[in-house]
């Protein structure tokens, strides 16, 4: 019998939900929450995530919950929406953990890594994992957060003004890149050049830099990178996946009724799954209209994958060392990953 596929379990789920979730009451005054992102309007976070989800719990909830989402700098800056959370700016926030490295190594677990799990593989991690589980319990204890997933995008790629194939190709290489990706490249030879989202094209385009790491094909398209840069490199070993956060004053979740929760979390859910698949398909159509520009695409060769998982591995192993919550989400990621690995054989054709 042929298994069912992601898509079609997913829907079914959803179908089932839309069809059996109570509808809340219009008795008592809707409770409104401002909602600070760490993108602007327009993008495809802003879209498919922000807007959709808050969309949705509205309508779920029968107007009883709604969420306004406010573009990053509007509310809070870009790299600081937790805290607004924290400190009851916002009742609620939309952002991605890897913003945090700074303050606490463990957020990068949570938000994608090199070496580290896929975009399905994260669903599994998350929802039938300890995922979410643990990013609840980190975000409760380090900040008082209650949080969960909203949103997760696949492999990302690399736009070069250089062709990147082997390991000797990372030499005295200058890529504009962030977090952990930034903390290894100089183990490869290359240096890492830290840039505000404002200045990645122009620094691209005016050679400031050799190459860039941003998003996914679907999301990278629209910005033009690939007009002013003929390489794209994949895969994408800097970052295989992204998920992104859901973060509430944890007040303020305890106040709302257990019927709104259930609405927030199960949309949460569902919008999380619903990006993903849309992202994906941009993605898809962006390679092929790479091709189409006269963009070269190179694929890394085997040692560069090797050594990135070697080096990463060793970067994580000290981490682990030094910060216990990062030991803790790690072991159980790498737990996951081998018990993947062992079953790899029934997700192949």
């Amino acid at each position: 019998m042929k298994r069912p596929s992601l898509a079609t379990v997913f829907t079914f789920v959803f179908a089932l939900f839309w069809a059996v979730v109570p509808v809340c009451s219009n008795a008592a005054d809707p409770i409104k929450w401002k909602m600070p992102t760490a993108y602007p309007a327009g993008s495809y976070l802003w879209d498919f995530i922000a807007v959709n989800f808050a969309n949705k719990v509205k309508s779920l909830s029968n107007g009883q919950l709604i969420i306004e989402p406010f573009t990053a700098g509007s509310i809070a800056p870009a790299l600081k929406v937790t805290e607004s959370v924290k400190n009851k700016v916002a009742e609620a926030g939309h952002t991605w953990t890897n913003y945090e490295m700074g303050s606490d190594v463990t957020s990068v677990l949570f938000g994608g890594i090199p070496g580290g799990l896929s975009d399905e593989q994260y669903f599994a991690w998350f929802y039938e994992g300890n995922g979410s589980k643990l990013l609840s319990e980190w975000r409760k204890e380090k900040l008082g957060l209650h949080s969960m997933v909203l949103g997760l995008g696949p492999q990302e790629i690399i736009h070069s003004h250089k062709p990147i194939r082997s390991l000797q190709d990372f030499k005295g290489l200058k890529m504009r890149t962030a977090g952990v990706w930034a903390e290894l490249m100089p183990k490869l030879g290359a240096s890492a050049v830290i840039l505000p989202a404002s200045d990645v094209y122009s620094a691209l385009e005016k050679k400031i830099v050799d190459a860039i790491e941003w998003a996914d094909p679907g999301t990278n398209f629209p910005l033009g990178f690939h007009q002013v840069a003929k390489y794209i490199i994949v895969p994408g070993v800097h970052q295989p996946a992204w998920p992104w956060e859901f973060v509430v004053n944890q007040q303020e979740w305890d106040k709302l009724p257990a019927n709104l929760k259930t609405v927030v979390q199960i949309t949460a859910k569902e919008t999380t799954y619903e990006a993903w698949t849309r992202f994906v398909d941009k993605s898809l159509k962006a390679m092929t209209e790479y091709q189409k520009t006269g963009n070269e695409i190179i694929v890394l060769q085997d040692a560069v994958l090797k050594e990135v998982d070697q080096i990463s591995a060793k970067w994580y192993q000290e981490q682990s060392a030094k910060n216990a919550w990062f030991k803790k989400v790690y072991e159980d990621q790498v737990a996951f990953k081998a018990n993947w690995e062992k079953a790899r054989y029934i997700r192949q054709r």
